[in-house]
This record gives structure tokens, sequence and C-alpha cells, in this order.
């Protein structure tokens, strides 16, 4: 098997090496990353600039783009194979609700799964996580199940493990995404110069964290395996506009 491994923290991330780790046993592991940390870059794409990879390590590029165009590059001109799943991950920090518009390692997942290839979102609830193991283990657990039973051709996992030894997690539980209140509004100040300047606030707490969300399943103990796909027409509305 011929695995890609994508993130959004940037190719030195102990989150994507402990994927990689975790992936090995199952075959060829690819790492294409961002060369720098990209959180909530979503899905762009660098139009502005070429791209310039640049092998760090056999099988492990660095690539001075988003994690949307990591994925992209490696599966429409890097690399001289194609995988056979894209994984992306384990990132530092949820992606559960209106986290998966902003996210780009749910990006990267999604770029993998638009251009036809299975795909998973693997992130920890934690922004320092200490077990980075415990999502290794979950993602052997959906790779190979995935073989066995492969996913629609419009579907992606987003995967949320809580930040715990493998032995106290309560096993895998299918959910839905839960939802967010608005963010914090942005937090003000001034560059040396005196300029002014502003931070993007904190996240907002969970407004929808009730029985079968993402956010409920991590808080008792659950990895968290959501399937998400990305059409967003609004059908039921169609014959009323």
């Amino acid at each position: 098997m011929n695995i890609l491994i994508s993130n959004d923290d940037g190719v030195y991330s102990p989150g994507i090496r402990a994927l990689a780790e975790a992936m090995n046993s199952l075959g060829r592991v690819t790492i294409v990353a961002p060369d720098r940390d990209r959180s909530g870059a979503s899905n762009s794409l660098t139009l502005a600039h070429p791209l310039r990879p640049r092998m760090i390590e056999p099988d492990v590029w660095s690539v001075d783009g988003t994690p949307t165009d990591c994925v992209h590059l490696a599966l429409t001109g890097l690399l001289d194979f194609k995988p056979d799943i894209v994984i992306s991950g384990i990132n530092h920090g949820a992606n559960m609700g209106d986290d998966v518009l902003y996210s780009g390692t749910v990006a990267a997942a999604t770029e993998g799964r638009s251009l036809g290839f299975p795909a998973i979102a693997l992130s920890m609830d934690a922004h320092e996580p200490q077990h980075l193991i415990t999502a290794g283990n979950a993602a052997r657990i959906l790779v190979q199940s995935i073989v066995s039973h492969p996913l629609p051709p419009d579907t992606l996992l987003n995967v949320n493990i809580p930040d715990r030894p493998w032995g106290e997690i309560l096993g895998l539980r299918a959910t839905r995404l839960g939802k967010r209140h608005p963010s914090a509004p942005m937090v003000p100040s001034l560059d040396p110069r005196g300029k002014p300047i502003y931070w993007v606030g904190p996240a907002g707490p969970a407004a929808d964290e009730g029985e079968g969300t993402d956010f409920a399943a991590v808080r008792e103990g659950w990895v968290s395996v959501t399937p998400i796909h990305f059409d967003m027409t609004r059908h039921d509305a169609l014959s009323r506009l």
C-alpha cells in the first residue's frame, strides 16, 4: 500500500512524524507537507508564484505552500506513483464542528478526496498532545477498515481523538458535526511603529455538543469519526428558488 501523508502544522510537526511511524507497518509512506505552520489555511491554493518542493529526507518533501497545494502537487505532478489513500494529520488541536470550514488539516484530505483518492483527516483534542500513539492506533484501524469497506466517492472521514492513553479510549464512534458559537472578536493591538494591528480571536465554545456530535464523543473518551462530503448545494431549496 502507498500512503500519502500531509498536514497543516508543517513537515517538522511531531504529529505528522507520529502518523508516518504508525503507517509504516501498512506500506510505503510518503510525506508532502508545508514547510511551516499553515493552520487555518482552509482550501486555499497558491496562484501568485510557483511552488518549490524540497526533499529533506527520503520520501519526505517540504513545500512552500498550503496543505491543499501540497496534496495537489503530490497527486498531479510531484510523485511518480498514485497513492492508495491520503491521510492528513495528526493535527495538534481538534477540528470539530465549524472548524472544518477553516482547517488546513481537513482541506488536505478534501483535496485528496476531490482528486479521487480515499482520505482521512486526523486531529488530537489538545494543542500539545501527549498521546500521539493513540491517534496512530486509530489511524491504523481506519485505514485497514477502508481497504475492506471503501468510502463512497464523495466522502472523507474527519477523525478527532481524545488526548488519552490508548487503554483509556472507549472505542470509535460514528458522529455528526457539532456547532460552535461565533468566535471571539478580533483582538486589537499596535505594531512597534504604533500602527493598529488585529489578531484573530479564539474559536467560540461549543453551541451544539449534544448526543451524537463529535464534541460529545471526544469529551466522553471516544474517537469521533465523522463522514463529510462537500456538495454544498441546498437541494431542498432548488424548487422554491
